[in-house]
């Protein structure tokens, strides 16, 4: 597929009524949990798209591109909340939380098993052991809380069991900086996976960010307050990743580009056909989108698409799917890291002055028992008599194997 080529409307076409702007919400109970997930992702895209074309506008002073902005923002902030609104009314906090996180896990994953660039799938795997992990807290709390299986919500597709543990991800801001790719250089779809994972896990920051002032007990709120805070290093991790030096012309024809391509994905991938119709309309969006910040770019740059995005045609779609053995091995060879400046490392083999040991003693209380990501097990292992899990098969690390004591050492200590 190649969207340059598909047949749009004019822009001014594609202004929408407030009442089509609302849809039919999806059923939580019979709904795939691959079909919330795209919902959440296409939420974030679009929110994505919205802020940066407010950021854009704030640093231009091009009348045309200004009303160009003005006129695509308009109708992006109208697919945002019609994606946003697929959602539930009687979808909990928490079980809205865990379909983000089987997001964050097996887009991930989805996105790394086509991965070439070596940077870009070092921070993949690095950061989905971590989320991996929030949905194993987020699952603690769900089935204490409301004394509902998270493995129902995930439909079996996503283990549960820890991860990274949350209280080892606290880590010097500094540390979460990669290198960037070069936009000249890089693969197509290095390019696509910095654009989605960036917008993923904005969307999962900004979700928690907001969120936790709304939960009903204390525990909750500080877990949502600590996990946000991981999710910001997340998040300064794989925006580090994008090439900085394009123009703002250049990185809106990039946006453009890759939220046709998600919506195209997503409605290759979807099996709900109310939803896949709304993918598809909104591709035709983006798509008309996509050609006025090409026309752009050609007037006031003199450059052409293909210096951005090469001929047009999409590479591998994304397929949001179950990848336990690829995070099973995942874990198996990188549970035990942590980031350092540019790259990864054993946090046992770091330095007893490192960066990492300083901002964990400065970020995190004396006693452990007030973290509250290990509150939380604790707690579940006192009212349950053990954590709660789904796992197929016994941890593929054994100190994360005892459901009866919540592990804080493994990527943390000496």
């Amino acid at each position: 597929m190649n969207p340059i080529n598909y047949k749009t409307k004019e822009l001014e076409d594609y202004f929408y009524s407030l009442e089509k702007m609302y849809p039919k919400a999806y059923n939580k109970n019979k709904t795939d949990p691959y079909t919330k997930t795209r919902v959440i992702l296409m939420n974030g895209t679009e929110y994505e798209s919205v802020w940066f074309m407010h950021q854009f506008a704030r640093h231009c002073n091009e009348p045309e591109i200004l009303e160009s902005l003005a006129k695509i923002r308009q109708q992006e902030q109208w697919q945002q909340k019609r994606i946003a609104c697929l959602k539930p009314i009687n979808e909990s906090i928490l079980e809205t939380t865990i379909a983000y996180e089987q997001l964050a896990i097996d887009l991930t994953a989805s996105l790394a098993l086509y991965e070439k660039d070596l940077t870009n799938k070092k921070a993949l795997d690095f950061a989905l052991l971590e989320d991996f992990d929030h949905l194993y807290r987020f699952a603690n709390l769900l089935k204490m809380d409301k004394d509902i299986d998270a493995k129902t919500l995930v439909g079996s597709y996503t283990e549960i069991m820890p991860g990274r543990p949350t209280i080892a991800e606290h880590r010097y801001p500094v540390d979460n900086l990669k290198p960037h790719m070069n936009a000249q250089k890089a693969d197509l779809y290095s390019k696509l996976v910095g654009c989605t994972i960036t917008a993923a896990e904005q969307q999962t920051m900004n979700y928690y960010m907001n969120i936790s002032q709304w939960y009903k007990n204390d525990l909750g709120r500080k877990l949502y307050s600590e996990i946000a805070m991981v999710e910001e290093e997340h998040v300064s991790q794989y925006e580090s990743l994008k090439d900085p030096t394009l123009t703002w012309l250049e990185q809106w024809v990039m946006h453009e580009y890759a939220e046709s391509y998600l919506y195209y994905s997503a409605y290759e991938d979807e099996v709900d056909e109310y939803i896949k119709e709304i993918w598809l309309e909104h591709f035709e969006m983006e798509c008309a989108h996509l050609k006025e910040a090409i026309r752009l770019l050609e007037k006031y740059e003199k450059k052409n698409y293909d210096k951005v995005f090469g001929d047009g045609e999409y590479p591998v779609l994304l397929q949001i799917g179950s990848h336990k053995d690829y995070i099973r091995e995942v874990i198996e060879n990188s549970v035990c890291l942590t980031s350092k400046q540019k790259d990864y490392i054993e946090a046992a083999k770091l330095k007893d002055n490192d960066n990492f040991f300083m901002f964990q003693n400065s970020f995190l209380c004396e006693d452990e028992d007030c973290v509250p990501s290990h509150m939380v097990i604790n707690e579940a292992i006192k009212t349950l008599g053990h954590d709660y899990r789904y796992q197929d098969s016994d941890h593929p690390i054994k100190e994360l194997n005892d459901q009866k004591k919540d592990n804080t050492c493994i990527g943390r200590c000496k």
